[in-house]
């Protein structure tokens, strides 16, 4: 089963693709963790990508997307993508090349949530320098204000894209092309399964379970 997993930055992409991976026993693949593997392994797409990423330059669409259909071959097609793909032409070459490979995506999973909850998640979020461990400031607090739990002496933190100017431009950035990607995906008579993502963690969880389980008993 191969899985794509969409929403903006905050909606909670990556601990709903971990529920997914470990109830359904998939690989979970992010387009980035991938491209930083075969960077470190000097593999020959990793030396090209190189190339572009260390001039300042994005990696073009073609190599991401081979470095993606491979790492789907190398799953044998029980996978999570992870926020991938980001755009049209993306999702349109990722088609064609699963298709050269005798393979498809089986579900599209899109975690809806309104762009002010995003940014009160996202702006109202501390983490601990030390540790890493991540609170908010309404829902999470620490036990001493601005402190962390496990580091009592270590100040808490906002993360720079956690900053409002900043959380506004993810955003922004989201909706001009990755949300297309929903809109390619509907135009191909693909079913999109959406997701309330404003609901609580656990709830969005049964609802991803439910969804893609009627799907697969089809």
């Amino acid at each position: 089963m191969v899985i794509v997993l969409l929403g903006p930055p905050g909606a909670g992409k990556g601990t709903q693709c971990k529920r997914i991976v470990e109830k359904y026993k998939l690989v979970h693949l992010s387009s980035g963790d991938i491209l930083r593997s075969h960077r470190a392994n000097g593999t020959e797409l990793g030396k090209k990508a190189a190339e572009f990423m260390d001039s300042g330059k994005l990696v073009p669409d073609q190599l991401i997307i081979e470095m993606m259909a491979g790492a789907i071959e190398s799953a044998q097609g029980n996978c999570v993508l992870d926020g991938f793909p980001r755009t049209v032409v993306q999702a349109a070459e990722l088609d064609k090349e699963l298709l050269r490979k005798g393979q498809k995506i089986d579900a599209i999973v899109n975690l809806v949530i309104d762009d002010n909850v995003i940014e009160k998640r996202l702006t109202g979020r501390r983490s601990c320098p030390a540790c890493g461990a991540v609170y908010h400031i309404d829902t999470l607090k620490p036990k001493a204000e601005s402190f962390c739990d496990k580091c009592p002496k270590q100040e808490l933190v906002q993360r720079t894209d956690d900053k409002p100017e900043v959380v506004k431009q993810r955003l922004q950035t989201y909706h001009h092309q990755t949300a297309a990607v929903v809109g390619y995906y509907a135009e191909k008579g693909r079913q999109v399964l959406d997701i309330d993502a404003e609901k609580s963690v656990d709830e969005v969880t049964k609802l991803v379970i439910e969804k893609l389980d009627s799907l697969a008993a089809v």
